[in-house]
């Protein structure tokens, strides 16, 4: 879309193909490119550019899968079975990440940047196959699934902020001054402990 917003709806509506009448028989019959106005050659191209940006993006190794393909759209096709299987597999793939975004967990020696960076993969491939969260649900599930010692900072966030304006990244951000607070109140107090 960025090199041409119209490249976009090649690739998912299929190329243009110039037709003429025939008076005679009253039916549509594609042109031969002899008979291509400069209109219709300016939209039959747009089908070429985007196979060329649709190929320039992929590897030698799935260049075999749409190297036959025609149009922009065969090979979007081939590609988005190929990489989110048919709409069964796709399907249960939702299911599955879904089912562990529900089951996800904090894990205790885990810090919040490492489980944002988990956390964070489960949500953007649910999003890559179409299924989105609302952005309150997963502030409130990540505040619900951090252990124990971070109750009395989740209590102040819930009751400070208003958790449908919270974004993630604020939310992270917050989590990760108050684990660094906490590291620099563990570091003075342990050397009181050897005096």
């Amino acid at each position: 879309m960025a090199e041409d917003s119209e490249l976009w709806n090649v690739i998912c509506d299929g190329p243009y193909v110039p037709t003429k009448v025939l008076e005679k028989l009253l039916f549509l019959m594609s042109k031969t490119s002899k008979e291509y106005t400069d209109a219709d050659r300016k939209v039959v191209d747009k089908n070429f550019r985007a196979k060329k940006i649709l190929m320039c993006g992929i590897g030698p190794e799935e260049y075999n899968r749409i190297s036959a393909c025609d149009a922009a759209k065969e090979i979007w096709e081939a590609l988005q079975t190929a990489h989110e299987g048919t709409t069964q597999v796709k399907q249960f793939k939702i299911n599955m990440l879904t089912t562990k975004f529900e089951l996800f967990r904090m894990k205790d020696d885990e810090s919040i940047q490492d489980m944002h960076t988990r956390f964070t993969s489960i949500i953007n491939e649910l999003h890559s196959l179409g299924e989105t969260i609302p952005r309150n649900k997963l502030v409130g599930k990540i505040l619900s699934i951090l252990p124990s010692p971070r109750e009395s900072k989740v209590n102040a966030i819930t009751e400070s902020k208003d958790l449908h304006e919270l974004t993630i990244g604020e939310l992270v951000g917050n989590m990760n001054t108050y684990e660094m607070k906490r590291k620099i109140d563990r570091e003075k107090r342990e050397p009181n402990k050897e005096k």
